[in-house]
């Protein structure tokens, strides 16, 4: 009975050990000296996915990585480095996922398309639905 409320407590508790006990690095939480560039890296940490959270973007997120990202942004557009630039970067990286705005072409055009092919299906099955009960 020990042996399983440990199992079961080790289970629970290990999503709390995911972070190291490391500082964060040091822009992560600190804001650039210069207001323009803090509005060009806020801007863009804004457009980029967490790769740890995967549904909020490194502006949002508290995992430790999200933080590595965020000094690393505010670390180039310190050194003076154009946000379209860092963001060519980590896209080469760590792939077009790490976008919120992946670019259009042969390999993304699904998800560009699905919205519209979902309305049009949902607009024909209504419109189905209100002739039969014409009829």
């Amino acid at each position: 009975m020990r042996r399983a409320a440990l199992a079961l407590l080790l289970l629970t508790a290990t999503p709390a050990y995911a972070d190291s006990l490391l500082p964060s690095a040091a822009l992560a939480d600190t804001q650039l000296p210069d207001p323009r560039q803090e509005a060009e890296a806020t801007k863009l940490m804004e457009t980029l996915r967490c790769l740890v959270c995967q549904g909020q973007s490194i502006a949002d997120s508290n995992a430790e990585m999200a933080g590595d990202m965020r000094a690393l942004v505010r670390r180039k557009i310190a050194a003076g480095e154009k946000p379209g630039d860092i963001r060519a970067w980590l896209v080469a990286r760590y792939g077009k996922w790490v976008s919120y705005d992946p670019p259009l072409d042969g390999v993304t055009w699904p998800l560009w398309a699905m919205p519209v092919l979902l309305i049009a299906a949902g607009v024909v099955i209504a419109r189905g639905s209100f002739r039969r009960r014409r009829g």
